[in-house]
């Protein structure tokens, strides 16, 4: 989380000290309307920079996905620069009308404009042409953008609904290109805020295309076969065996991928819930009935469908130097611990007698399917790791304390978290406040992708 406050602060600072440096005499403005052109521009750089920085991330780039700890973690920052370019796209709206609004009331006169000076630079006066279209496109595209990123953060509002609208910001986005290169003060173009923004905006541009054309990700896109398809009543959830062919380039426990069986409703993220065998080429995902698109595959995916699989992304891989490990899966958070119990039974076959991480897993839940249960605790004995399984009715919640007890050594451990956001940040608040460097050893996978 570090590295996207980072990321979030440290941009918007950057764009902020670029556009003090293009307008030293902002905080000298001598009247109401001096201070609202400088503010008009100034918001309506940050909207078009967050909206742009936005689109970049919806691609998914492999690059930067370390750095921040891994496409869950670049989602979250995809999200903040969303609801940022919502909030400031309001203020810049705000302010554009603030004058009417006063003259209305009656707290302002109507100001009379001179005459504007001749415009000599040929391509000032080309953009300055084009100024009324721009103005006019600019607001219908604003009033679009709000309502879909909106859209985006209601968490009822469909999925199949969000895949189909949200696509839409690209095409806005684009007229709002078009209105910023003709309205922004053209002197900064010739300035470092200038250069930036032209940068940003080319990169956007760049996105909102790929978006629009459906191309995202399609480099590392295979097509798998349905092999096998199991169902868990007690928990609700699905298993799903595909067979992939060569083009996939294999993952390591603990990674997801985006799966795609049709093609209105688009890919969804799923962890990965098996250990990589290039000789047995397949994967598995366990989907749980938590939505209005995972409620119905149980009757939509057959086997020896197609389904399209892109990936692998994540970096929750469970890689560190601690001589002991604790896992934590809640829910349906327990899928990348099977994947790695089935990776670390392997790694013990291979390796006798070497060293390895003392590991105690914890699976919370409030369901409880014998089957399924029975599944985790032939793996978990195949990896030799130790299995705590706490069914809320019937063991009450999992706590910090109780984690404590089973584990002396917790002191010496990492903890590895995936599950309920809520729960996973009072778990970290607890050990943080018991003396645990959470910074370095509480690594937890954001899973929540809009």
């Amino acid at each position: 989380m570090r590295h996207i406050k980072l990321a979030f602060w440290g941009a918007l600072a950057l764009l902020t000290a670029l556009w003090l440096l293009a307008v030293p005499d902002v905080l000298q403005a001598a009247s109401f309307m001096g201070l609202r052109g400088f503010m008009v521009q100034y918001s309506g750089l940050l909207a078009m920079f967050a909206m742009s920085m936005a689109l970049v991330l919806a691609l998914r780039p492999r690059w930067p996905e370390r750095w921040f700890g891994g496409l869950d973690k670049m989602y979250r920052l995809h999200k903040w620069l969303g609801i940022t370019a919502l909030v400031v796209a309001i203020a810049h709206w705000v302010w554009g009308q603030a004058p009417k609004w006063a003259v209305a009331w009656g707290l302002m006169e109507r100001g009379t404009r001179g005459a504007r000076p001749p415009i000599e630079d040929p391509i000032r006066q080309f953009l300055m042409s084009y100024r009324g279209i721009a103005e006019g496109l600019g607001e219908w595209a604003y009033y679009a953008s709000v309502v879909l990123i909106a859209l985006a953060l209601i968490k009822y509002f469909p999925y199949r609904l969000f895949y189909k609208t949200h696509r839409l910001i690209a095409i806005a986005y684009l007229v709002l290109v078009f209105h910023s290169v003709v309205l922004m003060e053209f002197d900064y173009w010739t300035t470092p805020v200038g250069i930036f923004m032209a940068i940003s905006m080319i990169a956007g541009t760049y996105a909102a295309l790929v978006a629009l054309f459906r191309r995202v990700g399609v480099a590392r896109q295979v097509t798998g076969t349905i092999a096998a398809l199991q169902y868990y009543p007690g928990v609700k959830a699905l298993e799903v065996v595909i067979d992939v062919p060569q083009g996939w380039p294999g993952h390591k426990p603990g990674q997801f991928a985006f799966a795609m069986s049709d093609r209105r409703e688009g890919a969804h993220p799923y962890t990965i819930a098996s250990a990589w065998d290039d000789e047995n080429r397949r994967i598995i995902f366990v989907a749980k009935e938590l939505g209005d698109h995972t409620g119905l595959l149980r009757n939509k995916l057959k086997v020896g469908q197609e389904v399209k699989i892109e990936g692998p992304y994540g970096c929750f891989d469970f890689e560190d130097i601690q001589p002991s490990q604790i896992w934590i899966g809640g829910g349906i958070g327990i899928t990348p611990f099977i994947a790695a119990m089935k990776h670390l039974a392997e790694v013990r076959c291979d390796h006798r007698g070497k060293s390895l991480s003392e590991i105690d897993l914890f699976h919370s839940t409030r369901e409880y399917d014998e089957a399924a249960i029975a599944k985790l605790t032939e793996d978990a004995k195949a990896a030799g790791i130790r299995m705590h399984v706490l069914v809320d009715a019937r063991d009450g919640r999992l706590s910090g304390d109780r984690i404590r007890e089973l584990v002396p050594e917790w002191r010496n451990a990492s903890i590895w978290f995936c599950g309920p956001a809520g729960f996973g940040q009072a778990l970290r608040q607890d050990f943080a406040h018991h003396g645990l460097p959470v910074a370095e050893r509480f690594h937890q996978e954001i899973f929540a992708m809009r």
